[in-house]
């Protein structure tokens, strides 16, 4: 195996090619680019490639011996040494300055890691209440790939797909918003992602000046709050009750929300607010971000409609999503955008996305979709998740009614469950569950200011035996408290 190493910079500093050689592999070795434990080569390769003599190698490695760089070992060869530490290799790094957006986002708290589980967790099966994408074996794998094989025996062009997306799919998903949402859409006002945040982040950079005040639910989905932070957005925490945000004159221009199903808690906007939030847009010249996250599944009650159907202004953009309903590995968002913020969110995109990702499935959802399979794929889905829904919220009830104020819904792949108690008591609940190996999600992180204990209880990915289970450890979680809230 060679070794690349900057051999000319060196020779024009060099009198002698030994010299050079090992300047250069002390740098590298400095760099970190040898790492220790790293074998070099012999002094015949090295000689070979650099056209040196054997002994003058040998001269070098000698060089580098005497100087604790690297440790020899009778015929296994010679290594860099171990005793170098990183803080030295990080010692010759330059610290390059940020943009004020580098500085913001670096300071972000965000992460995509899953929570490590404890030697506790392991010692049996956890129950896992975290929210969790749908389980592959949901999903219609048949006609998924016949729509695949039928894009693949195509022959169409790839005019359909600019920076926005194909098509064809954003044709489908007009049809597909009038059909359950009652939204009048045409294909031209739909640009795709990578995924509802990235949609959500372009939004924030094209919408947000410096500074500027941004209205956000409190309790609400952190990724929002990232995007807003990164843009330099001031924050106004609008709180949430049972009938959702808490409408305000809020002295903003934007504002994010979630009025079909409010993030975290799963309460409703009604006719009135949703009213009242247009009115001030429309005194404001303000913008709204509606992000409907999960509201596919709907249990009971008559649809919800999304407040970009009751927008006469354009004031309203809607953003959607089908990471709840297709494979984990498949991430497509979009948003219906008010016709002047097309172009421009373009734009911001092709500096991103100049070509469109996956448009193979792209073009084979537009096919599922309109062919039915996504129809049908979602009722099937919604009758599933339903009954895990009303077996969760029966099964809590008869078990654990003591400590949990549950707001159940009819909508949605998570419970909010607000704590009857104290701080102190829900940490050493959420131990005693922990040992009993249940785990479920903090739902204060989602708060933008200090807030009451709450948990998110997912259970779509669940059998019905799972959740019986993991609630019955609950149980005996909660009968190994010494507190009780009467």
């Amino acid at each position: 195996m060679e070794l690349w190493l900057h051999m000319d910079s060196y020779e024009l500093q060099h009198r002698y090619k030994y010299e050079a050689l090992y300047h250069a592999l002390r740098d590298a070795i400095h760099a970190g680019m040898l790492v220790g434990g790293t074998r070099l080569p012999s002094t015949r390769e090295l000689a070979r490639q650099y056209e040196m003599s054997r002994g003058s190698v040998a001269q070098v490695y000698d060089m580098l011996l005497a100087d604790g760089y690297v440790r020899a070992h009778r015929g296994r060869g010679t290594f860099v040494s171990d005793t170098l530490t990183a803080q030295e290799h990080a010692g010759q790094e330059a610290i390059l300055p940020l943009s004020p957006w580098g500085e913001r986002v670096s300071m972000l708290n965000i992460h995509n890691q899953k929570e490590k589980p404890s030697s506790i967790e392991r010692e049996k099966p956890v129950i896992n209440f975290h929210v969790q994408r749908m389980p592959a074996e949901h999903f219609p794998q048949a006609e998924w790939k016949s729509a695949l094989a039928a894009v693949h025996r195509s022959s169409g062009s790839h005019e359909r797909s600019g920076t926005a997306g194909d098509l064809e799919l954003r044709e489908a998903i007009a049809s597909h918003l009038r059909w359950t949402r009652g939204i009048q859409a045409d294909a031209s006002q739909i640009v795709l992602f990578s995924g509802s945040m990235q949609g959500i982040t372009l939004l924030a950079q094209l919408l947000i000046p410096e500074g500027a005040a941004v209205v956000l639910e409190n309790p609400g989905y952190q990724g929002i709050a990232h995007a807003v932070k990164s843009c330099g957005g001031t924050i106004i925490p609008a709180e949430v009750d049972s009938g959702g945000i808490i409408p305000q004159s809020w002295e903003a221009q934007t504002l994010f929300v979630t009025p079909t199903r409010q993030f975290p808690t799963g309460a409703v906007l009604g006719l009135d607010r949703r009213r009242t939030i247009l009115e001030w847009a429309s005194e404001r010249n303000a913008v709204i971000i509606e992000d409907d996250y999960d509201s596919e599944f709907r249990w009971g009650g008559r649809p919800i409609e999304p407040l970009k159907v009751l927008d006469r202004e354009q004031r309203v953009i809607y953003v959607g999503s089908f990471s709840q309903t297709m494979v984990a590995s498949f991430r497509l968002g979009y948003a219906v955008l008010p016709p002047g913020l097309v172009q421009p969110l373009i734009a911001a995109k092709a500096l991103y996305e100049p070509v469109p990702p996956a448009l193979l499935e792209q073009r084979a959802l537009a096919k599922f979709m309109t062919r039915g399979g996504y129809l049908r794929h979602l009722r099937r889905l919604t009758r599933l998740y339903g009954e895990r829904h009303a077996f969760f919220v029966s099964e809590m009830k008869r078990e654990l009614p003591e400590p949990f104020l549950m707001q159940p819904g009819d909508a949605g792949l998570h419970i909010y469950a607000a704590w009857k108690g104290s701080i102190d008591s829900y940490e050493r609940f959420k131990a005693l569950a922990l040992e009993e190996g249940v785990v479920f999600r903090d739902a204060v992180r989602y708060r933008l200011t200090p807030g009451p204990p709450a948990v998110c209880f997912g259970f779509a990915h669940l059998e019905k035996e799972e959740i019986q289970e993991g609630i019955r450890r609950l149980r005996l979680a909660w009968e190994k408290c010494t507190f009780s809230f009467r």
